[in-house]
């Protein structure tokens, strides 16, 4: 499966193991509201020259334009927020962009298998 959000933001998971996800947050219209996913665990990352390509454990793959990182409005922001207050600090999101081809996806735990 293939996702493509309107905008999106990395979140690191720190417990029990280093990991990160992708919030993917999608835009409502007329008819239909907003929505988001998280995606299972990034275990690989490439790039083009407009979007990066996250492949989850599950082995779905979010594109992510670039230029859409942190476009996640202020009903996603508040979902993220909520997200590191219940999980008392074992979440960090970025909120600006990192630079995503230099994070080691695997940093504690050893490469995932894919």
């Amino acid at each position: 499966m293939s996702y493509t959000p309107d905008g999106w933001v990395l979140l690191k998971m720190n417990e029990p193991e280093v990991f990160y996800k992708v919030f993917g947050f999608w835009r409502g219209g007329y008819t239909t509201s907003d929505s988001w996913r998280l995606n299972s665990g990034v275990v690989s990352v490439t790039e083009d020259e407009d979007y990066f390509y996250f492949k989850g454990e599950s082995g779905s793959v979010y594109q992510c334009h670039k230029g859409a990182y942190g476009d996640i409005g202020s009903y996603g922001a508040k979902i993220v927020d909520t997200f590191a207050k219940n999980l008392d600090s074992r979440i960090e999101p970025f909120y600006d962009i990192p630079d995503i081809m230099s994070i080691d996806y695997f940093e504690q735990s050893g490469e995932r298998s894919e």
